[in-house]
């Protein structure tokens, strides 16, 4: 009996010790909105590559792309409730939470004059206090701001854009979105709201005379067909940004913060790498189909000025907020 228990004993013993040393993995879910071929998802797995490798596997990201968790309001409400842990998507979103309207003004149209003029505003210091303001009333928190996407553009059938004043008039299919339908307003033209599966017909049946949507998807959707001009006016523009659950977040140690940084910085780089590089061939495709035209975009950033302070300032980011963003661009 007492041989047994001694045997026992070392059994359990051996059992405690091989299990001490075993590192159990966390794993996170990542959902994306793009299918696989996209820049988005393609930076989505190479985050999840580089965490894991640096890792040695202890975190491993399993990526949902395609929007197969849902669209970012469904992502983010899954996040809130604990059953995702991060997602890769556009700021412009983040607004359509209680708790991030102030990113809003990320939507605004010409407010941003480049992708890292983007970049630099929203990481600057001035926005740290709006981040954190964000992230505590949404329950989301923002690890990087990093990914450039495909800016909207405009196209005509009739007349080019040239300057603010040649909105006027301008039958426009826009999106029914309340700072694009001031700015469209403001400028004299005359927004309509047409689903995107209906659009081709409507600019060829002369329902509208333009439309605003990024040179990648003019040329994939053939809307060169029926438009003759392209202006790169790159109007509104998008970021893409890594979430994570806060306790998720909070969980980790620094050293794995770190990585999970870096790997997000890496992954943002090469996805602005593959957004500039698509956008490039879609412009040099649609100069052999229509006349592409770099208008004067200062003048419709003029023509706008003071435009939606009376309707969003202190409603949804704070007061002042927007006059800042156009003198961190000076």
């Amino acid at each position: 009996m007492k041989r047994k228990l001694i045997l026992t004993a070392c059994v359990i013993g051996l059992v405690v010790l091989f299990t001490s040393n075993i590192v159990f993995a966390k794993t996170f879910k990542l959902g994306t909105i793009f299918p696989e071929d996209q820049p988005d998802s393609k930076g989505a797995v190479l985050f999840k590559k580089l965490v894991e490798e640096a890792t040695g596997g202890g975190i491993k990201i399993k990526v949902f792309p395609n929007s197969q968790l849902g669209g970012p309001k469904e992502m983010f409400s899954q996040m809130q409730l604990g059953a995702l842990e991060m997602g890769y998507w556009g700021i412009n979103t983040f607004a359509w939470i209680k708790g991030g309207e102030a990113f809003e003004i990320t939507a605004i149209p010409f407010l941003y004059k480049s992708y890292d003029a983007m970049r630099n505003v929203l990481t600057s210091e001035r926005f740290k206090p709006i981040i954190e303001k964000a992230e505590k009333d949404t329950g989301i928190k923002i690890l990087n701001i990093n990914g450039d996407t495909p800016p909207r553009g405009l196209t005509t059938r009739d007349r080019p854009v040239w300057s603010a004043a040649d909105f006027k008039g301008l039958k426009i299919r826009t999106a029914a979105s309340p700072t694009v339908l001031a700015a469209m307003k403001k400028l004299g033209a005359l927004p309509q709201q047409i689903a995107f599966s209906e659009l081709y017909m409507a600019l060829k049946t002369n329902v509208v005379d333009a439309q605003e949507n990024g040179s990648i998807t003019v040329k994939t959707k053939s809307l060169y067909e029926v438009q003759r001009y392209y202006m790169k006016t790159d109007y509104i523009r998008d970021i893409a940004v890594f979430y994570i659950v806060p306790k998720i977040w909070n969980q980790l140690s620094d050293k794995e913060k770190k990585i999970l940084f870096d790997a997000s910085e890496k992954a943002g780089d090469y996805v602005t790498e593959l957004a500039q590089r698509e956008i490039n061939n879609s412009i040099e495709f649609l100069t052999t189909k229509m006349r592409v035209i770099t208008p004067n975009n200062q003048s419709i950033r003029d023509a706008l000025q003071g435009v939606f302070e009376p309707l969003f300032e202190g409603k949804k980011w704070p007061v002042g907020l927007l006059k800042e963003v156009h003198e961190m661009q000076k």
